[in-house]
């Protein structure tokens, strides 16, 4: 059971975010604003909000983990996840929104003018689902520790709160709350736990005196790692859905374009800043056999009743930015993409989906599948591997297919299928065959697989058709009055 402060700080703040979820419903009138604030966040709410969906439990307490095993090093998955944020702001982020969609299957739709390109949304509903069950998993080990509550009410607890203020208001409560969470992390760690693990290891003088220069080494976790945290956490930075969401609420491609900017170099300090908080640690709490407790441990170790409840806070509200992002974006997902690809398999005709402005129907989608999440997390108690797999297919049966249709007007949507379709069952079966889905095999072989499918088929067939390659240069080029 954790200090009654403590407890007190983490009950308000949980207060806070419901509170934050009832003021979000004042500003939502429709689809757009449940789902993308009204495309119309400013720089500062939307550079805020950004850093708040990509900085999760993985970016804080796993990056404080790895800067404790790894040193400095431990630093490289969070400048992959910055890194993959600031490709995808100068270079696509002003083109998506301008597109006006609100998936990625639709963009895939618009670009290749085929509608069997919404099979994509299964995907990355998986990978959304899977993102928000870690999440809910992450932050109930917290609250077991604060709150002395078993396992199963912590993921009650904690996934009622997110589900309810992102049902609520929908991405205009998940933006006001993403944006205290946005706060409370910088304050957390940069004016937190930094200052505090360093002036107890005696400063960096101190590390280097007591670990050696080892923990200064960038190259320490190892070359091959460092590469696949690029490929994996970048890429998968540049076509998630729950990315995506957020880049479709800018109010302009400006915003997109260098508000995205500032939110990845945000990530690099923080990245660095967890990594120094880490390796500070090893020097004063030198047996802590989890490397995710790392976190836990300084907060109550060295840090003062009330200050280390902040830090805790802090963890929790990464964890549940990124878990409301994940959340919306699975709903957005079901009910525009998958949905009306189930009724077309069962042959009825599909519902007219996002031209209906149905903002009950949105909140009952969050509702049901936050249960779902709810469930899921309580029934499972490690989802690392389910989470890797929804990943390396995302990236290994999407991605080409995706950033293709950006880059090359030769491309055909049976090159896009078909590279989805040999992408994905070469990720899974070069899984099997290696006998580990945490293996770096899988997502090379499925990454390569695809672009050569994409562009052998791209080129065997006919050209896209003319009108529908007119649509969305329109699109891109904003010339496309119509605003979803």
């Amino acid at each position: 059971m954790g200090k009654p402060l403590d407890i007190a700080i983490i009950v308000v703040y949980l207060v806070a975010m419901l509170a934050f979820g009832f003021w979000g419903r004042t500003r939502t009138k429709d689809s757009a604003d449940f789902l993308v604030a009204g495309r119309r966040l400013g720089p500062v709410l939307y550079t805020g909000t950004m850093a708040a969906v990509v900085l999760g439990g993985a970016s804080t307490v796993g990056g404080v983990g790895l800067g404790y095993k790894w040193g400095l090093s431990g630093m490289w998955l969070v400048v992959a996840i910055a890194i993959g944020l600031l490709a995808l702001s100068l270079f696509f982020a002003g083109r998506i929104q301008r597109l006006r969609v609100y998936t990625v299957a639709q963009m895939l739709s618009l670009r290749y003018g085929m509608d069997a390109t919404s099979a994509s949304g299964i995907v990355m509903a998986a990978y959304t689902l899977m993102l928000s069950v870690t999440s809910t998993i992450a932050y109930a080990i917290v609250f077991n520790v604060l709150f002395g509550t078993d396992r199963t009410v912590s993921v009650i607890i904690g996934g009622a709160v997110v589900m309810l203020y992102s049902a609520i208001g929908g991405m205009w409560s998940i933006t006001l709350t993403d944006m205290v969470q946005f706060i409370l992390k910088t304050i957390g760690i940069f004016a937190l736990m930094l200052p505090f693990t360093l002036n107890k290891a005696g400063g960096f003088a101190g590390i280097r005196e007591r670990a050696g220069d080892a923990v200064f080494d960038l190259g320490a976790i190892g070359l091959p790692t460092i590469i696949t945290f690029f490929v994996v956490y970048s890429f998968g930075m540049l076509i998630g859905q729950d990315i995506w969401q957020r880049v479709f609420t800018a109010r302009s491609p400006q915003v997109a374009k260098w508000g995205g900017t500032a939110a990845a170099l945000y990530c690099v300090c923080y990245g660095i800043a967890g990594a120094i908080i880490g390796m500070a640690a090893a020097t004063f709490l030198p047996e802590v056999e989890v490397r995710d407790d790392v976190y836990a441990q300084i907060a109550e170790t060295i840090l003062p009743v009330g200050i280390s409840g902040l830090v805790l806070a802090a963890a929790v509200a990464a964890m549940m930015s990124t878990a409301s992002g994940a959340l919306i974006a699975t709903a957005t997902v079901t009910r525009t993409d998958v949905k009306p690809l189930l009724q077309r398999m069962f042959g009825r005709t599909p519902d007219s989906g996002r031209e209906v402005d149905d903002v009950h129907s949105d909140r009952r989608y969050v509702v049901v599948l936050g249960i779902v999440v709810i469930v899921i997390a309580a029934l499972l108690g490690d989802v690392v591997a389910a989470l890797t797999i929804a990943y390396d297919i995302l990236v290994g049966g999407l991605l080409v297919a995706i950033l293709g249709g950006f880059l090359w007007k030769r491309a055909t949507g049976a090159g896009a299928l078909s590279s989805m379709a040999v992408g994905t069952v070469v990720t899974l079966a070069t899984m099997a065959i290696v006998g580990d889905v945490l293996a770096n095999e899988p997502i090379y072989y499925g990454l390569a697989s695809s672009l050569i499918v994409y562009v052998v088929v791209s080129l065997a067939t006919s050209r896209t058709d003319t009108a529908v390659l007119a649509e969305w240069d329109d699109r891109l080029a904003g010339r496309d009055t119509v605003r979803a």
